[in-house]
């Protein structure tokens, strides 16, 4: 038998979503299974997965070592460590709940199953480094609640327990917290501008397009914009995503006759020496009302524009 206490870090979730984490490797046949016959309790009590777990909560497993070792074990993948080990992410803010990276170009923010590193998994390796605790299984995975491209850099929130990570998806959610960018467009851009529109993404091709028009299928979409430098030929823009769907800004700047510099995908004509568009997510801001958790209520989290950005105005 083993007894599991839930900590900080896993209370908030579902009974069965933790169980599917912690045995890892294990069927969902196989948990309900052990929940219907009693091999797995909760707080000494039957279950039946849908409970949601508090700190203190006991959880007991009565099957072999054998079985428990089988269904928590995961393969250490070395390679995959030492890839993760030649970046070098920074830390813009992190507490006992929440933890803000600035994510570099070239990097994808979740893995995508190919194999290759992801943010996700430089944070994980990150806090198994750095938690007293990590030595142990735990039904809890880190999380990020904004995911941006591969080559758009800039701020990821991310959750460090289940609580933090609730926490962020609802403030996202519920909009009290804005996400702020800093790109380079093409063409002098005089104003600011609030745009709306619809966008229907085309996932075979990964591109989405911008009507004016609501179609089957299309997601609403606002964006604002306003100049922050310009010298006739390119524009430093500040752009707050109202609402937040994939490729929205690089879309509707595109869209407006103004693509992302670098953005080959959506029309742009520079050239970026780089080979990627000039995004950055520069600042999350959240509101400091009584909605938002005390935790992160007017926190704002600033990732420093890069300076290459800044040498097209010099």
């Amino acid at each position: 038998m083993r007894e599991i206490i839930i900590d900080n870090r896993e209370s908030g979730q579902r009974f069965d979503k933790y169980l599917k984490k912690y045995l890892r490797q294990a069927g969902s046949g196989f948990i309900y299974k052990m929940l219907r016959k009693k091999n797995i309790t909760l707080n000494g009590r039957k279950a039946s997965g849908n409970e949601l777990l508090s700190e203190g909560d006991s959880v007991k497993m009565f099957f072999s070592d054998d079985t428990f070792e089988k269904f928590t074990a995961g393969a250490p993948d070395r390679e995959n460590e030492a890839r993760i080990r030649k970046y070098d992410v920074e830390i813009l803010y992190e507490d006992d709940d929440v933890i803000f990276l600035n994510k570099p170009v070239g990097l994808l923010s979740q893995g995508d199953g190919k194999g290759g590193v992801s943010l996700v998994d430089i944070l994980s390796s990150y806090l198994a480094h750095t938690d007293e605790r990590s030595g142990k299984p735990s039904g809890f995975r880190p999380g990020i609640c904004n995911r941006l491209d591969r080559n758009t850099s800039g701020v990821v929130a991310a959750g460090k327990t289940v609580r933090g990570l609730q926490e962020l998806s609802e403030a996202i959610r519920t909009k009290t917290v804005h996400k702020i960018y800093a790109c380079v467009v093409e063409g002098q851009v005089d104003e600011g501008k609030c745009l709306k529109g619809y966008l229907t993404k085309d996932s075979a091709k990964n591109i989405v397009s911008v009507s004016d028009v609501k179609t089957e299928g299309a997601s609403y979409i606002e964006t604002i914009y306003r100049p922050v430098k310009t010298n006739g030929l390119v524009t430093l823009l500040e752009v707050e995503l109202v609402t937040g769907k994939s490729h929205q800004i690089r879309a509707h700047m595109a869209n407006e006759g103004h693509p992302v510099v670098g953005d080959v995908k959506y029309g742009s004509k520079i050239k970026q020496p780089a080979g990627y568009q000039l995004l950055h997510a520069h600042k999350m801001v959240f509101d400091k009302t009584a909605d938002v958790p005390a935790s992160i209520a007017g926190l704002v989290i600033e990732a420093q524009i890069p300076v290459h950005y800044i040498r097209y105005f010099e």
